[in-house]
């Protein structure tokens, strides 16, 4: 066993929230401290989730066959990527996860809710999952930093973007819904989320996001 437990964030927006940038921020802190750090994102992570990945940015399909995609990937990826890393006691840092799908297949595409928590418990109560420091099943993230941001905001930075894919180039009615799904996730489980006003300069979203790690112990005051 590790000396120190595995650590699991996820990081959460709508397209255009930023929170990618701040990622490697992240990254570099909790490296100066001596810990591993593993980035990775979703759907991918593993060479079967970033081949799903392809299929779900750039393949028109019907709702349900587009959930059932991403979470075939996240199983891959929970079981060959992130748990192992989290048992030899590293910090996961994970462009998206499980609330994702919430966001965009539910709230954004219909699928319905109700689906998705079957499917999360299927994925991420098997064996594999991850555990806390008491060996206990610990499938969803430690913490889950929200970028939150404005959709009509999120419209405006994407448009000065690459070539949008296919969930990109969604309307900004699409967003509205999306952003309503990450809301509901964050009220089903305020403890994990933190919310971060993605609103604001790069650099004041940065000090917000690592004083937010500092208030949860895992960089120093």
């Amino acid at each position: 066993m590790p000396d120190t437990p595995g650590l699991f964030i996820s990081f959460e927006g709508i397209d255009g929230a930023g929170k990618s940038t701040h990622i490697e921020a992240i990254q570099r802190a909790l490296e100066a401290t001596g810990r591993e750090v593993l980035c990775t994102r979703e759907p991918g992570g593993t060479p079967l989730a970033e081949h799903i990945r392809e299929m779900v940015l750039h393949t028109t399909m019907d709702p349900l066959s587009e959930v059932l995609l991403v979470f075939a990937a996240r199983r891959d990826h929970l079981l060959h990527c992130i748990a192992p890393a989290l048992r030899r006691g590293a910090v996961v840092l994970c462009d998206r996860f499980s609330d994702a799908s919430f966001a965009y297949q539910s709230a954004g595409r219909g699928c319905p809710w109700e689906v998705l928590q079957t499917l999360e418990a299927w994925v991420m109560g098997a064996a594999g999952a991850p555990a806390d420091a008491g060996g206990h099943p610990h499938p969803m993230p430690h913490t889950t930093l929200w970028f939150d941001l404005p959709p009509s905001v999120a419209a405006q930075r994407l448009a000065l973007a690459r070539v949008p894919d296919r969930f990109e180039s969604q309307p900004q009615a699409f967003f509205e819904q999306v952003a309503q799904g990450y809301a509901r996730r964050c009220v089903e489980d305020p403890r994990r989320f933190v919310r971060i006003n993605a609103d604001q300069p790069a650099e004041v979203v940065r000090r917000d996001v690592l004083q937010a790690m500092a208030l949860r112990g895992y960089l120093p005051a």
